[in-house]
């Protein structure tokens, strides 16, 4: 018994010491802990802006598809394919002997109930003949010239022109086919102005007034922006998609956009000024933000932030930094409130390309 008691003694008294040795090590070991590194970013003030993305399709300015009025035979064609075209340029003309037979008919009863008119006018001043034989020449005289304009009208629909300056399309009829009403003979756009349709949802609505600035990018021209401003907003909200269509107008000067393209619109709501940190600064927890700061002493804090606008990367903090403090961007994992750090400083970087900069200012 003597002897269980005497080692149980012995274990105490060596678990005492073991403790006591390793407290005092402890300090050494944390002494001995390297310094992590981590990147910082100084809070700063930038220049943001609010906006809303969406895809629209572009449109001409003004489209139509060029089509026969009557049934003939084309006699002539007077364009090329992708022709730049005037308003009231020459396109097409239909077989028309007939109808300037028609005209020309028409001119001649003009110029002989004329005549007639004009002899008969001076015998009834003379009472040779009665008033109500003028009165009948007086009636083919406005007939005759009724025929002539019927003629010319008939005359001019084959004759095809482009009723607005524009591009053509491609033809689709040859010399000596036969067309109809509804027979496509090409197409003709005016581009010079790019119509864009777009949806944006119900919630934005207020924010939706003419005038209002968009840029707009196509795969086509993934390195350029075209800016335009909102012309119009539908009378209507669709019910299935709680959403209005927005129509904006983009100058198209050298005719790269076409209509039909595909295109990411971003209409800017309001440009203003915020305090941006990188996202990578943010720690959630639960339903709270927090970031690591590093003070003047560089040792890590921690606080809770609240943020607000949260794009391209980049996080606008409404409460929780000033200005200057220097938050760190890389290396959180590494570290925890209360370590020495080693503080290395991010380049400064803008939230807004250069692009959107120029637009900005």
């Amino acid at each position: 018994m003597k002897k269980i008691i005497l080692l149980l003694v012995l274990l105490a008294a060596a678990a005492i010491g073991y403790q006591q040795w390793h407290q005092q090590q402890a300090p050494a070991e944390r002494k001995a802990r390297p310094v992590p590194n981590v990147v910082v970013y100084k809070a700063a003030i930038q220049a943001v802006r609010d906006e809303v993305e969406a895809l629209g399709t572009s449109k001409a300015y003004e489209s139509v598809t060029i089509t026969p009025k009557v049934s003939d035979v084309v006699t002539s064609i007077r364009f090329d394919d992708g022709q730049i075209v005037k308003q009231g340029q020459l396109l097409a003309k239909l077989q028309d002997a007939e109808q300037q037979a028609r005209v020309e008919l028409a001119r001649i009863k003009v110029r002989e109930n004329t005549r007639e008119f004009d002899r008969i006018s001076s015998l009834v001043t003379s009472k040779t003949v009665a008033e109500t034989e003028r009165d009948r020449l007086q009636t083919l005289i406005e007939s005759a010239r009724a025929e002539v304009e019927q003629a010319q009208a008939a005359l001019r629909d084959r004759q095809i022109t482009a009723p607005f300056n524009g591009r053509l399309g491609l033809r689709q009829v040859s010399v000596g086919s036969l067309v109809t009403p509804g027979v496509v003979i090409t197409t003709l756009d005016d581009i010079s102005v790019i119509k864009l349709d777009f949806s944006v949802p119900e919630r934005f609505i207020q924010d939706l007034l003419p005038g209002k600035i968009v840029e707009a990018s196509a795969v086509a021209y993934p390195d350029k922006l075209f800016r335009g401003k909102v012309v119009s907003i539908d009378s209507r909200v669709n019910p299935t998609t709680r959403a209005v269509v927005v129509r904006a107008e983009i100058p198209n000067p050298d005719g790269q956009l076409l209509p039909g393209m595909l295109m990411k619109v971003k209409l800017i709501k309001q440009n203003r000024e915020a305090l941006l940190l990188p996202e990578s600064a943010i720690i959630p927890i639960q339903n709270r933000h927090y970031i690591y700061l590093a003070n003047s002493e560089g040792v890590v804090e921690q606080r809770q932030v609240t943020i607000g606008l949260r794009s391209r990367g980049w996080v606008e903090i409404l409460e929780g930094v000033e200005l200057g403090e220097q938050v760190i961007i890389r290396g959180i994992l590494k570290v925890r409130p209360g370590d020495k750090v080693k503080v290395e400083f991010k380049e400064h970087f803008s939230f807004l390309t250069a692009e959107e900069a120029k637009t900005t200012a």
